[in-house]
């Protein structure tokens, strides 16, 4: 019996159903019948699910509430949705469930530590399936992960995507233009001026990390930055390895998003370029935020 057909059975075997917390689940196996599924909603853009002693099933609606989108809504941008397993991952396989088709995101025992992403359309019905794997002993084991939904960002990652548009996005490597330049310090999570200390290259993740010692953080969602002094910040930013970042002398204005705790950079030009930009464009009555600077 194929994954797809075994699935639709043990569904119509049970009608068990529990709200998760708005944004996260965790629950035992040791409270469900082994060929069981329970149902699970998660109404946020960033969470957490955790299955102690796998048996049965989990399947995981995902029905975010971003501003001015949601996913499988009739409007708005593509989402991105990425799922990030915790190192203890155990007794469970993990499938995206899209268009009745399931597609393997993370197996038991599971490959290389990596962060999955796929996008999804306008419109486009998805769940995750969490099935539990036969084991005789299953005292230890933990299915855990974290996902996260974006509706005005595409992350800039590449590794083991489950669509290669998003590996593949064209310009991912590209310096910033002047509006992107301008738009970047309005929608940004972070927002700091600072230079580079280092780069260091994660071949197994396939990512550059650029060290920044930071004199003028303008804006963080997240702590992304650390003070380490009375004016000073320091922090790590990510980018794929194949942009080729190396390390540059002067001040730089860095920005881009939070994902999974850690920074990913959108544009970062020279703080000089940025500031001669900015002041035409505020001269123009162009600018689409103003900054401090």
């Amino acid at each position: 019996m194929g994954m797809e057909m075994w699935m639709w059975v043990i569904m119509a075997l049970t009608g068990a159903s529990r709200a998760a917390d708005e944004c996260s689940w965790k629950g035992s196996g040791l409270s469900q019948p082994e060929q069981s599924v329970e149902q699970v909603f998660l109404r946020c853009s960033e969470g957490s699910v955790e299955f102690l002693y796998p048996t049965g099933a989990l399947r995981l609606t995902l029905l975010p509430r971003l501003p001015g989108h949601r996913v499988g809504g009739a409007a708005g941008t593509p989402s991105s949705v990425c799922i990030k397993p915790e190192p203890q991952w155990g007794g469970a396989q993990l499938y995206l469930e899209r268009g009745g088709v399931l597609e393997l995101l993370v197996s038991d025992p599971p490959g290389p530590a990596r962060i999955h992403c796929f996008s999804l359309a306008p419109g486009e019905s998805t769940a995750l399936f969490l099935q539990a794997t036969p084991h005789s002993d299953i005292s230890r084991r933990i299915a855990a992960f974290r996902y996260e939904l974006r509706g005005d960002w595409m992350p800039q990652i590449s590794v083991n995507t489950v669509d290669d548009d998003l590996d593949r996005e064209e310009g991912a490597c590209r310096p910033c233009n002047d509006t992107e330049m301008l738009m970047a310090v309005c929608t940004s999570d972070f927002v700091v001026r600072g230079n580079i200390r280092a780069v260091e290259v994660d071949p197994g993740q396939r990512v550059s990390v650029i060290r920044v010692s930071t004199t003028r953080v303008y804006r963080q969602k997240w702590p992304v930055f650390s003070s380490v002094g009375r004016r000073t910040h320091s922090g790590e930013i990510r980018t794929l390895l194949r942009c080729g970042v190396r390390a540059g002398s002067g001040s730089f204005l860095f920005t881009g998003h939070a994902h999974f705790g850690e920074a990913w950079l959108t544009c970062a030009p020279r703080y000089k370029d940025f500031l001669r930009v900015y002041e035409r464009a505020k001269q123009d009555l162009q600018i689409p935020c103003t900054l401090d600077t």
